[in-house]
């Protein structure tokens, strides 16, 4: 490699970092990873209903919700925003939200907590949620 290939690897690997390393990375499936200063910003901002996922990486039932997580954000895609927040990374919001079990999932409208779930459920519950605060909003 010359230096000009190197000066090109180097911005290129700089900037991939970056993204990965972005708070409010959306993912494929439409799922925003947020971290405590996101989170915040995406409450006060978001107009729709906000549905997040508090999960850790080390939680066996977090990782069989999360599937479940992505297909309903593409299921109500520009209705609903779905959001995660890694509570080991974020103890601080976990704390604020009173958050003593994971998974735990909390449905805020207009930044204010409307609904909560904890633990693993199915599907249904989670959109039997999620259709009862669509439908008193309409």
């Amino acid at each position: 490699m010359n230096d000009g290939e190197d000066v090109e690897l180097e911005r290129l690997k700089a900037k991939k970092i970056k993204e990965l390393l972005s708070p409010r990375k959306e993912g494929p499936s439409g799922v925003i990873h947020a971290d405590s200063e996101s989170f915040r910003e995406l409450l006060e901002k978001e107009t729709r209903p906000v549905l997040v996922d508090f999960w850790a990486e080390w939680c066996a039932p977090c990782r069989m919700l999360a599937p479940i997580i992505e297909g309903l954000a593409k299921k109500y895609s520009g209705r609903v925003v779905f959001a995660k927040l890694n509570v080991d990374e974020n103890p601080g919001v976990a704390a604020q939200y009173g958050i003593m079990a994971i998974p735990t999932l909390i449905l805020f409208v207009g930044g204010v907590e409307v609904d909560r779930i904890v633990g693993l459920v199915p599907e249904k519950r989670i959109e039997a949620m999620i259709e009862g605060k669509l439908k008193e909003g309409s």
